[in-house]
C-alpha cells in the first residue's frame, strides 16, 4: 500500500506535529508515503482566481500519476480541493482545454486519473480498522473521545464521497478501533470557525467557544481532529486567549494521528505530543 504523500502548505510549517505523528503511524501499519516535489493545493485562491487553483490543483495530480501513485493527504482543505479540481474538470470542457494547455506547458500531460484519499479513509478502508485494533497495544480505554469532522471533507458531498454527510461514522469507528469510546455531541459538524480568522475574530472565537463547550457537556475528555484547521483553532487560538479564561479548561483537541499513535505504543515525543499547547494528559504519557 503506497501513496504520494501531499502534506499541503500549512503542516510543515505550522502544524509538523500532525506531518511528524502521520508518518509514524502510516510506517507501524505499513502504508508507504513517497514524497514528491508537489506545489499548493490551490485551495487559498480559489475565490481569487478559479483557472490558476484548479491548475495548481491537476498539475499535483499529473505528477502523483507520473509516479504511478494516487494521493494520500491528511489536510481536509487540501483534499476538499483537489477534489473539487477533479470535479470542475469532470463538468466543464473549455476548463479542461485551459488546464491542458498549461500542463503542455510546464511538460506535463493531462492526468487520466485524479485519485485521492483522506487519512480518515485510508486508516477505516484501506487500512482497515481490525488491523488497526490488533495494533492498539495499549488501547484508550475510558478515554471519551468527541470526533470533530471539519468542513471541507465532508461538504459538498457529491463532490468528495467522503462520509454520509449528515451522519458520518468513519471517524468514530477508529477512535472505537483503538479502544476509546466515543460521545454524541450536537455541534460535531459544524465549523470550527477557523477560516474567519482575520475576517472576523469574533465570530471565529463565538464559534470555537460554542464548539468547545458544546463537548465539554457531553463528557468528552478529548476533542480528536483529523484537519489541520481546526487543530490550530482549538489548540494554537485556544491557548491565546486569557488564561483564566474557562475555555482553557475544555476537552483538549489532539490530532487523530496523535490519539492512534498512542494507542499503538508509539513514543509521544515522535508523535509531537509536546507541541501541543493545551496538553491532554492521557494513559501511557
Amino acid at each position: 500500500m503506497k501513496y504520494a504523500y501531499f502534506p499541503g502548505c500549512k503542516i510543515p510549517h505550522h502544524l509538523p506535529e500532525y506531518g511528524a505523528s502521520v508518518e509514524a503511524v502510516c510506517e507501524t501499519l505499513g502504508v508507504g508515503l513517497v514524497k514528491l516535489e508537489f506545489n499548493c493545493c490551490g485551495w487559498p485562491v480559489r475565490h481569487e482566481n478559479e483557472l490558476a487553483s484548479i491548475y495548481s490543483a491537476v498539475r499535483n495530480f499529473a505528477l502523483a500519476e507520473e509516479a504511478g501513485l494516487p494521493i494520500f493527504t491528511p489536510c481536509k482543505c487540501c483534499f476538499g480541493n483537489l477534489k473539487y479540481a477533479a470535479s470542475r474538470l469532470e463538468e466543464d470542457g473549455k476548463l479542461f482545454v485551459l488546464v491542458d494547455r498549461l500542463l503542455a506547458q510546464d511538460g506535463l500531460s493531462m492526468p487520466k486519473s485524479m485519485k485521492v484519499s483522506h487519512l480518515l479513509t485510508v486508516l477505516d478502508e484501506h487500512v482497515g480498522v481490525e488491523f488497526i485494533e490488533l495494533h492498539a497495544v495499549t488501547p484508550l480505554a475510558g478515554v471519551k473521545v468527541a470526533c470533530h469532522y471539519g468542513c471541507h471533507a465532508l461538504r459538498p458531498s457529491n463532490v468528495t464521497g467522503f462520509d454520509d454527510p449528515l451522519a458520518p461514522t468513519v471517524f468514530e469507528r477508529i477512535m472505537q478501533s483503538i479502544g476509546a469510546e466515543t460521545v454524541d455531541w450536537d455541534l460535531r459538524l459544524e465549523c470550527c470557525g477557523y477560516p474567519l480568522r482575520g475576517r472576523d475574530n469574533v465570530i471565529s472565537e463565538a464559534l470555537m467557544r460554542k464548539k468547545l463547550e458544546d463537548a465539554a457537556s457531553a463528557g468528552a475528555d478529548v476533542i480528536a481532529t483529523a484537519c489541520t484547521y481546526c487543530q490550530l483553532q482549538f489548540d494554537r487560538e485556544r491557548d491565546a486567549l486569557p488564561f483564566r479564561d474557562s475555555l482553557r479548561k475544555a476537552p483538549p483537541s489532539v490530532l487523530v494521528s496523535q490519539l492512534v499513535g498512542i494507542a499503538m505504543g508509539l513514543d509521544s515525543s515522535v508523535l509531537g505530543m509536546d507541541k501541543n499547547l493545551i496538553p491532554w494528559h492521557g494513559p501511557g504519557f
